[in-house]
This record gives C-alpha cells, sequence and structure tokens, in this order.
C-alpha cells in the first residue's frame, strides 16, 4: 500500500479544522475525506473503506469515543486517531481502551500529526501483512507450538511455508533447545506426505552398530540376537518422511550408507544381499557446524551437500529475546493446566532478569524455569526467589530515582510528558537531537515542548538551535 493509495477520513465538527487538516494531510499524498460528526463517520465507514480515521472527540450529536466503539464494531481493523483538547489521563486511557490507535492534543502540531498518521498506517500495514502470513502458514501447518514474533522467527516461518510443499531436502541447524524438532514437525504437516507416516530417529542416542539396524533394517541371524527380519526406520517411512535429530553424531561407515539412501533411494538391511526401493522425504537437524565437521575429516563434504539442499538456521533464545514473553505466557498457561495451578505471570523485575538473562539451554532451559517456578510459587505472582540463581543475578539495577518517583498515578498525560522529556534529556546529557531521536519527535516539536513546559536544560547541541 503506497502512501497515494492511503485513503483518510477526517472527522471534525469545525470546518476550518478539517479544511486545514486535508490541506496538511493532501500535501503528504493522503486522500483526505471528511464527515462533519460522529454519526457521518460511523455512515461512511459503513459504506466505504479508509485507511485511517482522524477523529476529533469534543464533537456535537455523537463525541469522538461513542463514534469510535461504532466504528470499531462495523471495521475493527480500521486505525483510528483521537484528537482532543482534554490532555487528561481519563480521556486517553478511555480513547486506547475504545479501540484509539493513538491519540493527538490540541491545538495541533502538524509535525506531530504527521508523524503519528505516518506510524498509524506503518503499524497497521505490518500487522496486516502478518496476519496474512500467519493465515498463509496455519493453511500449511499446525504452528501452535512455535512460539515466536521475532523478526528472525518470521523469517524461519516463511522458509518453512516456502519449503514445506516441496519435496526438498531439508538440514536444520541450531543450538540445542531451540526448537529443531517443532520446524521438522511443520515441514512434514506442511507437505503431500502429511497424512503419511513421520519417521524420528536421534543418531546420538544409539550406538553404530544399532543405528544401522535401526535405520537400515535387518535380516534373522544377520548378528548375535537377530532372531528375525526387522524392517527399519526407512522402509516404516516409505511414503512419508524420516526425520534424522543430531546428523552431527553419525559415524563415517553409516553416513556413506545414508549418502546412498540418499543418492538411490534404495536401503540394504544388515544381512541381505537384496536392495529395497524407498520413498522417503529426508530432514535432518544438528548444532554442530557441519561445514566445521568436514575440514576436520569428521563428516563426509558430498554427504553434507546431499543433506544441505535448503538449510534452515533456528536462532538462538539470546538472539530473539523480544519473543521471551510469549514463550512464558505459552508455557505458564500449559503448567497451570497440567499442575492445577492460577499463577498469572511474572513480577516485572523476575520478567527483567529473564530477558537480560542469556539462556544457553535457550527454549528448553525457558520451558523447565517456567514449570519450576509454577511449582514452587505459593503467590499469584512468580518473583526473583523462584528463580534459579544465575538468572535472578542477572536482574538489572532499579530505575533511577526520578523515574520511579517523578512518575504516579493521578498525573495527567502533560504532567508525565514533562516529567518523560526531563528523564530524556537528562539521560543524553542535555542532548536535544538525540533526545527527540528517543523520544520520536521532530527537534523542532522538543524545543516547542521545552518552551511550552518551561523547561530550562543546558542543550550540549545548542549550537544548533
Amino acid at each position: 500500500m503506497t502512501i497515494r493509495q492511503c485513503k483518510i477520513l477526517v472527522v471534525d465538527d469545525e470546518p476550518s479544522q478539517r479544511k486545514m487538516l486535508k490541506a496538511n494531510l493532501s500535501l503528504d499524498g493522503y486522500q483526505v475525506f471528511e464527515a462533519e460528526d460522529g454519526q457521518e463517520a460511523i455512515s461512511r465507514v459503513a459504506d466505504e473503506y479508509y485507511d485511517l480515521i482522524l477523529m476529533d472527540n469534543r464533537m456535537s450529536n455523537i463525541d469522538g469515543i461513542e463514534a469510535l466503539r461504532e466504528i470499531k464494531k462495523i471495521s475493527p481493523g480500521i486505525p483510528v486517531i483521537i484528537m482532543t483538547a482534554y490532555a487528561s489521563v481519563e480521556t486517553a486511557v478511555e480513547a486506547l481502551q475504545s479501540g484509539a490507535h493513538d491519540y493527538l492534543t490540541k491545538p495541533l502540531d502538524i509535525e506531530e500529526l504527521r508523524i503519528k498518521v505516518q506510524q498509524s498506517l506503518e503499524f497497521w500495514r505490518l500487522k496486516e501483512e502478518n496476519i496474512l502470513q500467519k493465515r498463509r502458514i496455519e493453511n500449511l501447518f499446525d504452528a501452535s507450538q512455535i512460539v515466536g514474533r521475532s523478526q528472525k522467527m518470521r523469517r524461519v516461518l516463511e522458509t518453512v511455508a516456502m519449503v514445506a510443499p516441496t519435496e526438498a531436502t531439508v538440514l536444520i541447524l541450531g543450538e540445542s533447545g531451540t526448537g529443531k524438532e517443532l520446524i521438522a514437525n511443520a515441514l512434514h504437516q506442511g507437505s503431500s506426505r502429511t497424512d503419511k507416516r513421520f519417521i524420528k530417529i536421534n543418531c546420538a542416542a544409539l550406538p553404530e552398530t544399532l543405528l544401522e539396524s535401526e535405520l537400515f533394517g535387518h535380516e534373522r541371524g544377520a548378528f548375535t540376537g537377530a532372531v528375525g527380519r526387522r524392517p527399519g526406520r526407512f522402509e516404516l517411512a516409505d511414503g512419508g518422511s524420516i526425520f534424522l535429530d543430531e546428523i552431527g553424531e553419525m559415524t563415517p561407515s553409516t553416513q556413506a550408507k545414508l549418502l546412498r539412501v540418499l543418492q538411490e533411494r534404495e536401503i540394504e538391511p544388515l544381512g541381505s544381499t537384496k536392495t529395497t526401493k524407498v520413498d522417503i522425504r529426508v530432514l535432518s537437524a544438528t548444532n554442530k557446524d557441519l561445514k566445521e565437521e568436514v575440514k576436520r575429516g569428521v563428516f563426509r563434504e558430498d554427504l553434507f551437500y546431499r543433506l544441505n539442499v535448503v538449510p534452515i538456521v533456528v536462532p538462538p533464545l539470546r538472539e530473539r529475546k523480544e519473543d521471551i514473553p510469549l514463550l512464558i505466557e505459552h508455557f505458564l498457561k500449559i503448567y497451570n493446566e497440567k499442575n492445577g495451578r492460577l499463577l498469572k505471570g511474572f513480577h516485572p523485575r523476575t520478567l527483567d532478569a529473564m530477558m537480560r538473562y542469556s539462556w544457553p539451554g535457550n527454549i528448553r532451559e525457558l520451558e523447565n524455569v517456567v514449570e519450576r517456578a509454577v511449582i514452587l510459587t505459593r503467590d499469584e505472582y512468580v518473583s526473583l526467589p523462584e528463580l534459579p540463581e544465575p538468572i535472578a543475578q542477572a536482574v538489572g539495577e532499579p530505575l533511577p530515582w526520578k523515574v520511579r518517583e517523578g512518575i504516579r498515578p493521578g498525573m495527567t498525560i502533560r504532567e508525565m510528558e514533562r516529567e518523560l522529556i526531563l528523564v530524556t534529556l537528562e539521560h543524553n546529557d542535555g542532548n536535544r537531537t538525540r533526545s527527540a531521536a528517543e523520544l520520536g519527535i521532530t527537534r523542532r516539536t522538543l524545543q516547542n515542548k521545552l518552551k511550552e513546559y518551561e523547561i530550562e536544560h543546558h542543550s550540549s547541541d545548542s549550537h544548533l538551535d
């Protein structure tokens, strides 16, 4: 959706205000339409779709909040920005609780208006793209067990969605505990073989002789204890998929036999001179760097290239920390139900420690920590003492005194904004350019707010004033 395709509905009972907004937004290339009150806005939304609504709160007939609630019933996906001259906490909270995406205070700062309009349109565009992508993925496989909205995990799922319907051999790479088996499950579910068998085997769990027997099967008398013919995992997976976990642990002799399976699509059971054709899709995983293993001479280069047709790298948890709260919520629900508990969540300081911790055991370690917390916690919320000591020690320093004491319940948005500006300036040693960037406003807007709030603060970049 380009800017020129965006349709904005301006709702205000003051004609001069509508004219001013239309003039400024039209300069940015938006298609701007007008409604003189809340009732007209509701009627327009019922007849036509808009990409964004900019609506005044105080209007005759139906006010902005009431109109917002009705509009959300008709089209829940439309982002709405409420404009109000009454910048109180109650007004802002009521607008946001009613479904507004953001709000602006009058008199309007045109630069702030332009930024918030652009941010709102971009936010909802990305949200719609994510919803469409999620639906496309869900049509292929059940991704409910793969928790994550981080950019890296979205890329992984996008790759899975593209590769799953094909017959490509996939090598899943990643540290232990990152969820490689879940990716293998998704690849099988999204394939045309989903109604056939999906056979899994851990190559590190069995010694070489047993692993070969498990993979390729054996005939009666092939070795001591082989009292009858037994089909191997490849034969059992015929028509379906096979997942070879920890493939980097496979011995050279077994690697040679696996290479033949991949090249010829046939197996030779132990103790047999006959080969059997198999129709399988091979998925494998390892926490090792197979390229380094090839250089060391412990992993066959030709096998590596056969396995590595499509590599999928699952990121470690330390590289997708924005997913930690989602994973905690996911595991909390599971272990609450499993243990008959009703824990509501984690204290902020506890969550802070978990966000700072490096998680060497990745998702598996996080899951164990949540399970332990559910079992040991007797309060409604998990506190630091319920965490293992290495994680509890990762908690950060308390917030600065000015932030903790300066912002308090009962303050107006105006008072909170003034305090936030002061803290941000202090954090940046008075540098207004950096402070404006952190606050998401222009430097000129920051200067105007400093004058408005009568804030005298030394500027380390005052030569730019």
